[in-house]
């Protein structure tokens, strides 16, 4: 094995195989095994339940606005602070989890959204209840871009998209779920016991720090070789223990459908010096941080602008009662998580560009349908909001996919961290543009009819800005 450290961060011996380059082709080689279902699990629940902390609101705010007799103005600012907290917490998380490791982040972001979660069950006005969503803002905002980076990491480049979208469903799963139980439990226990049972997974922070290992990627662009060393081998033998086979040597294919790692594409100076938020818009990182940043936004803005209202527009414009506010509102979390699947199953035979440029597309032309039918009853609304949300949801899940291909591992987390605050933007000023909308229309039309137009423009930066990168290593996609 290559013993070339002239690519690391730090100089001085290194362990045969340890640098940065020998990593990627030691992981590229690795044949899909249980210990990658494993470590895709105990993210993936941790990541669940951040989810599902992130939805409860929405749920709860019929509730909070009759019990605290919240404005117009009140009921925004519950829907919107949380997300501001996780445009925080995504800044903050990428940097920490490019400086200190992905593990930690993700375990202190967990943790920390359990003890909120059990703090507000405790909250008896608007101001305090507020200050602790922001709080677990920073936490839910922090720990899902960190997450997505690190799957990306352990993955190898065939077949990348499915194996990382089949992981990242857990986060609309989530969301899903959460809408279920709350449609359940909201109505019959009241939002502090939702919230309550959302602390429980705070718990799990202890498991991610005893069963998941660090990015050996990460370590070796630290410099930590030898860790680097001992985390690769370990992964190694767990591979080659629950193939029961030996593996095969890095830079060779295993089997005729398997990837090999290739060569960084040319890259100038200035690109491989690049690291924190400058590097993110140097050389064709630039570009890519504008382009992605673009369907970040326009993705979430229609996401949370549709879904973050439907449980108020179902009983205020149409007089449902609120358990049935509730269902119909789930319903569309469900056709969404639908929307995922189809994604994972399918994104790298057509590829990241089209899929963007499909769904973002589909949904506008869906909810332009809604508003030219005059969005007449709550089953109209229903049955094209769900079918709208197949494409958006499809949309958004693979932006947590397609991120962390865009840069390399000493700016990864940074890179997500961003577009997850990019997408925040998206989360707060959707519901906040809906609300004004709404009040000056005393319509919903118009309110998908500007939800269409967003659609639009995130679709056709998609599909004609955004770079291709299914199955290609990260270090040639990023040098």
């Amino acid at each position: 094995m290559s013993t070339d450290i002239s690519q690391d961060a730090a100089p001085g011996p290194s362990p045969a195989g340890t640098t940065r380059t020998a990593i990627a082709a030691r992981f590229e080689r690795l044949p899909p095994s249980r210990w990658h279902v494993t470590v895709r699990l105990i993210v993936g629940v941790v990541t669940f339940f951040e989810a599902f902390d992130q939805l409860l609101i929405a749920y709860a705010l019929p509730e909070l606005r009759d019990e605290w007799h919240l404005s117009t103005g009140d009921a925004t600012a519950v829907l919107t602070v949380g997300s501001v907290g996780m445009l925080v917490g995504a800044l903050l998380s990428g940097r920490l989890a490019d400086r200190y490791g992905r593990v930690k982040v993700i375990a202190y972001c967990i943790a920390l959204s359990g003890l909120v979660s059990l703090a507000l069950t405790a909250c008896t006005s608007l101001t305090p209840f507020l200050a602790l969503r922001f709080v677990q803002g920073l936490a839910i905002g922090g720990e899902v871009p960190v997450a997505a980076a690190f799957i990306s990491e352990v993955t190898r480049s065939f077949k990348r998209g499915r194996f990382v979208l089949l992981y990242e469903l857990v986060f609309p799963a989530g969301l899903t779920v959460g809408a279920l139980v709350a449609a359940w439990v909201v109505p019959a226990a009241g939002w502090r016991t939702m919230f309550a049972v959302a602390a429980v997974p705070g718990l799990l922070a202890f498991l991610v720090q005893r069963r998941v290992p660090e990015s050996p990627r990460w370590l070796a662009d630290r410099g930590r070789l030898a860790e680097a060393e001992a985390v690769m081998a370990g992964i190694e033998a767990k591979v080659a223990a629950a193939t029961g086979r030996p593996l095969p040597a890095p830079g060779t294919a295993g089997a005729p459908e398997q990837a090999t790692a290739t060569a960084p594409t040319a890259a100038t100076a200035a690109e491989r010096a690049a690291t924190g938020v400058r590097g993110l818009f140097t050389g064709r990182y630039r570009r890519r941080t504008l382009v992605v940043g673009a369907i970040w936004f326009t993705g979430y803005f229609v996401n949370y602008g549709v879904t973050s209202w439907l449980p108020s527009i179902y009983k205020d414009e149409y007089g449902l009662g609120l358990s049935d506010a509730l269902l119909y509102s789930t319903v569309t979390s469900v056709a969404g998580l639908l929307g995922c699947l189809i994604v994972a199953l399918t994104v790298d035979v057509l590829g990241r560009r089209r899929i963007f440029a499909i769904c973002l597309g589909a949904s506008a032309a869906l909810l332009l349908t809604l508003a030219a039918l005059g969005a007449g009853s709550p089953v109209q609304v229903l049955i094209w909001t769900s079918l709208s949300a197949v494409g958006f949801f499809g949309s958004n899940i693979c932006l947590y996919l397609y991120t962390p291909e865009l840069y390399p591992t000493r700016m990864r987390a940074l890179g997500c961290s961003v577009g997850g605050a990019v997408n925040r933007l998206g989360v707060i000023l959707g519901p906040i543009l809906v609300g004004v909308v709404y009040a000056a229309n005393d319509s919903v039309v118009a309110v998908f009819v500007m939800l269409a137009a967003v659609a639009v423009a995130g679709a056709v930066v998609a599909g004609t800005l955004a770079e291709e990168t299914a199955n290609r290593s990260l270090e040639e996609i990023s040098p």
